[in-house]
């Protein structure tokens, strides 16, 4: 049977930027159909809507065919309303039909989740209706906890999907069978031979267009509450007995609970947080000019949200003990960097003389995704002095990319794309101490040009390697 859309928040940006472009993907995928049903407040008619799926298509998806273009806007339907009203919402799941499955995707705000969830709980939701819910999941514990309760009154956890595009990037998923498919890999993943590990998202790109919404967020919330934490998760976890939903979840929630909460003292000295100022940019898009974000509309410089954060974590296991994760992530920075780093130890006993090169480091990058390691060999002059080489591989490009990944997932039934409950609420018991030390100052706002390297990192890094 036809799958359906029924996406809250049908003419948000987020819809217009990512899901119906994403969605344009998966139709040709998808043997039975796709056919949307919008909700939003916007008075328009099935007409209307229709047009405005049209424009969004032809500027998000303009290489996508135009008889998928037109198949996924001919038949949209619309629903003019509130969407926390249940009315509405039934009238949604009505024109929906007899369709299977039935996504609810919620397109909106998170301060609206609690109370569209509500809403939904008196409705009549068909057997097979999924949830899907974007990130952040909750602003706090409590929050994440109160909306996971309210989501299991409405659908079963094999139902409810904590979307996250970032564990549908190819080189996230990657990590998973370099690790699990390959001996050479597994057998140094450990304390032994692994020195740190960097988990890093810096963008050149500024937060000025999102200010109105990032000031209640910031980076520490936006960024390494879930894409980061959820990164670490696949570096650090045990093997799981298989790539089953729950089995690879549990083995998440492992090492998420092993990470170690940060009292006063540490957040002292293991983060930063800046805020950009004034500078100057010179991005994928081009060289441009950067306003401070603190003049940017809709923001309150009294709030002193971050526009960059780092955090330096310690996972509590026996695989682990000792070494320091950096996760590391800011805008309007010098240049996009998006990658893992294990950078391992130095070898025993060293044989040759003179300082080596570099250490060893295992890199996957994301966007371009690309994986590389680096290593020593002797040099083409004197044969007894070191050189580094680099041995990669560029990865080809994803189809569908990740949104529409994680829309084939929520088709198939498959949670193995997104954050499970106890996923969502480890990553606040990890961050939320962080945000209350800074609000007690543990850790100064410092400021930073747009387009330099960023802020002073954590005192704990001061002099270590790969800043």
């Amino acid at each position: 049977m036809t799958a359906q859309f029924v996406v809250l928040g049908a003419t948000g940006d987020l819809t217009a930027r990512y899901l119906l472009p994403a969605l344009a993907q998966v139709v040709p995928l998808h043997p039975d159909g796709v056919r949307l049903v919008g909700v939003a407040q916007d008075d328009l008619d099935d007409d209307a809507f229709r047009r405005h799926v049209r424009g969004a298509l032809d500027e998000g998806a303009g290489d996508a065919p135009q008889e998928v273009r037109e198949e996924l806007a001919g038949t949209a339907a619309y629903v003019h309303g509130d969407v926390t009203d249940p009315a509405v919402l039934r009238s949604a799941l009505e024109r929906a039909g007899d369709g299977e499955p039935v996504v609810v995707y919620l397109a909106l705000p998170h301060v609206l989740f609690e109370r569209v969830v509500a809403a939904l709980g008196e409705c009549d939701l068909p057997p097979h209706a999924r949830v899907v819910v974007e990130k952040p999941f909750g602003e706090d514990l409590a929050g994440a906890e109160r909306l996971n309760a309210a989501l299991g009154r409405v659908v079963p956890e094999d139902r409810t999907f904590r979307v996250d595009h970032f564990l549908a990037k190819q080189t996230v998923l990657n990590v998973l069978g370099l690790r699990f498919a390959n001996r050479l890999f597994e057998s140094v993943w450990n304390r032994t031979h692994v020195e740190s590990v960097d988990i890093v998202f810096d963008e050149t790109v500024d937060a000025q267009s999102r200010a109105s919404y990032y000031d209640r967020s910031g980076a520490l919330r936006d960024m390494v509450q879930n894409h980061l934490l959820q990164l670490l998760a696949y570096v650090a976890m045990e093997p799981p007995q298989s790539m089953r939903p729950a089995d690879l979840s549990a083995r998440k929630v492992d090492v998420l609970r092993a990470v170690r909460t940060l009292d006063d003292d540490e957040v002292a000295r293991c983060t930063a947080r800046g805020r950009y100022t004034a500078g100057t940019v010179d991005g994928r898009h081009g060289r441009r000019e950067v306003a401070a974000y603190a003049d940017a509309p809709g923001v309150d410089a009294g709030r002193g949200t971050e526009t960059y954060a780092e955090v330096v974590l310690h996972v509590d296991t026996w695989r682990w003990a000792g070494v320091p994760f950096r996760l590391r992530t800011g805008k309007a920075l010098g240049a996009d960097r998006r990658e893992v780093v294990v950078r391992f130890a130095e070898v025993p006993h060293a044989v040759f003389e003179g300082p080596r090169p570099h250490r060893n480091e295992l890199r996957l990058q994301l966007d371009p995704d690309r994986v590389s390691l680096r290593f020593d060999l002797n040099g083409a002059g004197d044969p007894f002095e070191l050189e580094a080489v680099e041995m990669g591989a560029d990865l080809a490009r994803q189809e569908p990319g990740p949104y529409g990944q994680l829309l084939l997932a929520v088709l198939a039934g498959d949670t193995r794309l997104s954050a499970h409950a106890a996923e969502a609420e480890e990553g606040w018991r990890i961050v939320e101490p962080v945000l209350t030390a800074w609000q007690r100052g543990a850790a100064p706002l410092q400021e930073y040009p747009a387009g330099s390297d960023g802020p002073a990192g954590p005192p704990a890094l001061a002099g270590a390697d790969g800043r």
